[in-house]
C-alpha cells in the first residue's frame, strides 16, 4: 500500500512546520487581524478605512528570484524573507500606499524545518518593522518540481491609499527634479548575471537585505509627483514607467558614488555601462520626481541625480 510520505510529502513533518509558522506570524498581528493563521483565508478588519474619504486598495505580488541561490550557497536563509517583504512594501509605496497586511508562499522539493524557520524569521522581522500583519500564506512540498535543496519564496501585500492621493506620475512636467535614495546593494534583482560573473566571490555582500523606504518616504508622499522602485530592468527601464508621454529623463551618472559591488561586477564581467544601468539599481534603490530640491534635506543620503526633459526614455550624461 502506497502513502503520501512514500511519494515524498511528509504530512506530519509539514504540520509541525506550519505550527511554528503560526507562532511566528502571531507576533506580527495588529488589532485589525481577526482569528488566527491557518484558516482558509486571512481575515482583516478594515473599519479604520472609514477615516478615508475614498480608500483604494493597492496590491502587489513578487518573489526573491535567484537571490535564493545565494542563500542556498551560504546556507543563510534569514535575510531573504526581509528581502521579500521590503520589496513588496516599496512596490506599493511608490503609488502612495500604506501597507496593511502580507501573505507568503514557501515551496521546496522537501521542506526542512530549520530553513523554513529562518525564512519566516526574516518575514516576521520585516513585517514587524513596518507595522504590518502576516495573516496567512502557503507552504508547499513538491518533489519532482524543484531540485534538491531548492526553495521558492513569494508574497503578496495589500495596502491602502486615498484616491486623490494616488501617486502615478501624471503631474510630472519638464524641469522636475529626480532625487535618488541609496540602495543597500543589489536588492533582489540582477542576481543571475551577478552570480555568473562573481562565481563564489562576494556572496555575503550579495545577501545584503533589500531596503524598505517606507518610514522615510511615506510621511513626505504629498510632496512627491512620482516614484520608481528600481527593480528588474534597472534605472533605464523602471523610471520611464512613471514619466508621461512626450517626456524623458536625463541622468547625471557622476552625481552619486556607485557602490564597489557594482564596479566589481562590471569589471569582472566586462559589462557595458548601458547593460549595467538596465540590469542593476547601481546604488539607487528608489527614485523620486519632485518640483523642488528641499526634500533632499529631509531624506538622509539622498542625491539629485537628474531632471525631466522633453523627449522620451532615459539618457545618461
Amino acid at each position: 500500500m502506497s502513502s503520501y510520505k512514500e511519494a515524498g510529502v511528509d504530512l506530519d513533518k509539514n504540520s509541525k512546520i506550519k505550527e511554528e509558522i503560526k507562532k511566528s506570524a502571531r507576533t506580527t498581528f495588529t488589532k485589525n487581524v481577526i482569528g488566527d493563521v491557518g484558516l482558509f483565508g486571512g481575515l482583516f478588519d478594515i473599519t479604520e478605512l472609514k477615516n478615508y474619504n475614498n480608500p483604494v486598495l493597492v496590491a502587489s505580488t513578487d518573489g526573491v528570484g535567484t537571490k535564493l541561490a545565494v542563500a542556498k550557497l551560504l546556507d543563510k536563509w534569514d535575510t531573504v524573507g526581509i528581502d521579500l517583504v521590503n520589496h513588496c512594501i516599496n512596490d506599493i509605496l511608490v503609488q502612495g500606499a500604506k501597507p496593511l497586511f502580507f501573505l507568503d508562499y514557501i515551496a521546496a522539493e522537501k521542506l526542512q524545518p530549520e530553513i523554513v524557520a529562518e525564512l519566516v524569521r526574516g518575514l516576521t522581522k520585516a513585517c514587524k518593522d513596518a507595522g504590518i500583519a502576516l495573516i496567512g500564506g502557503e507552504t508547499a512540498e513538491m518533489p519532482g518540481t524543484y531540485s534538491e535543496g531548492e526553495y521558492d519564496l513569494a508574497g503578496t501585500i495589500i495596502g491602502v491609499v486615498e484616491r486623490n492621493e494616488i501617486i502615478n506620475g501624471s503631474s510630472i512636467q519638464e524641469g522636475d527634479i529626480l532625487i535618488g535614495l541609496p540602495s543597500s546593494g543589489l536588492h533582489t534583482n540582477g542576481y543571475s548575471l551577478a552570480r555568473k560573473v562573481l562565481k563564489d566571490d562576494k556572496m555575503e555582500e550579495l545577501l545584503a537585505p533589500h531596503k524598505s523606504y517606507l518610514k522615510e518616504v511615506y510621511p513626505l508622499r504629498r510632496n512627491i509627483k512620482g516614484m520608481a522602485h528600481i527593480t528588474g530592468g534597472g534605472l533605464t527601464e523602471n523610471i520611464p514607467r512613471i514619466i508621461p508621454k512626450g517626456l524623458g529623463v536625463r541622468i547625471q551618472k557622476n552625481s552619486w558614488k556607485v557602490p564597489e559591488i557594482f564596479k566589481s561586477i562590471q569589471q569582472k564581467g566586462v559589462i557595458a555601462d548601458s547593460e549595467m544601468f538596465r540590469t542593476f539599481n547601481m546604488g539607487m534603490g528608489l527614485i523620486l520626481v519632485v518640483d523642488k530640491v528641499d526634500l533632499l534635506s529631509k531624506l538622509k543620503g539622498s542625491v539629485k541625480i537628474g531632471e525631466v526633459v522633453a523627449g522620451s526614455g532615459v539618457s545618461y550624461v
